[in-house]
């Protein structure tokens, strides 16, 4: 029910601005009819289709309102290098180890748990450039990614596996007796 109104509401807005629209903008599909016709400050605009997508090229916009970039990629990989120097056993996750949002980070976060040791992570969700320096040096492409004692050891597949075959605890006994 709601999908018909919603469909009718835009079909009859498009109605009204393709009576109201130049013969190049009739041309466009529905969508973008509407998203035009929504997005229009004046008529004199020929081109409706570059007025929605310059919003930030526009000069009206405040400078509170433009894009801005909270660092290089080049401080992301000094980060990235700092992070693993620093923490003994280090996982690059989708969320927290207290609330992991996809199921390998939860498993990379169970195993790891049952050896007592003190786990630092990074949401790589919540930053999507640190994502790609983290990719870029492991040259791994899957998360999570786990790091123990400054070395890339893989993804939760490479932990459970070790976990079973009891490497995992040969790999952290020193951190392990160092954390308590």
């Amino acid at each position: 029910m709601a999908r018909l109104v919603s469909t009718a509401l835009v079909r009859g807005i498009a109605r009204s601005c393709r009576a109201s629209s130049t013969a190049a903008a009739m041309a466009q599909p529905t969508f973008q009819q509407f998203m035009a016709y929504s997005s229009q400050v004046d008529d004199s605009n020929a081109n409706m289709a570059s007025s929605t997508t310059r919003v930030t090229a526009d000069p009206d916009t405040h400078q509170d309102f433009q894009p801005t970039s909270k660092g290089s990629d080049s401080s992301l990989h000094d980060i990235v290098a700092q992070d693993i120097k620093e923490n003994p056993v280090l996982i690059y996750m989708k969320g927290y180890p207290d609330a992991p949002r996809c199921g390998f980070s939860a498993l990379a976060v169970k195993v790891l748990q049952q050896y007592g040791v003190s786990i630092s992570a990074r949401d790589i969700l919540s930053n999507m450039k640190l994502k790609e320096s983290v990719k870029a040096h492991t040259n791994w492409p899957t998360f999570p990614q786990i790091f123990i004692k400054g070395e890339f050891v893989g993804g939760s597949d490479i932990i459970l596996n070790m976990h079973q075959k009891g490497e995992l605890k040969d790999l952290l006994g020193d951190v392990a007796q160092k954390g308590e």
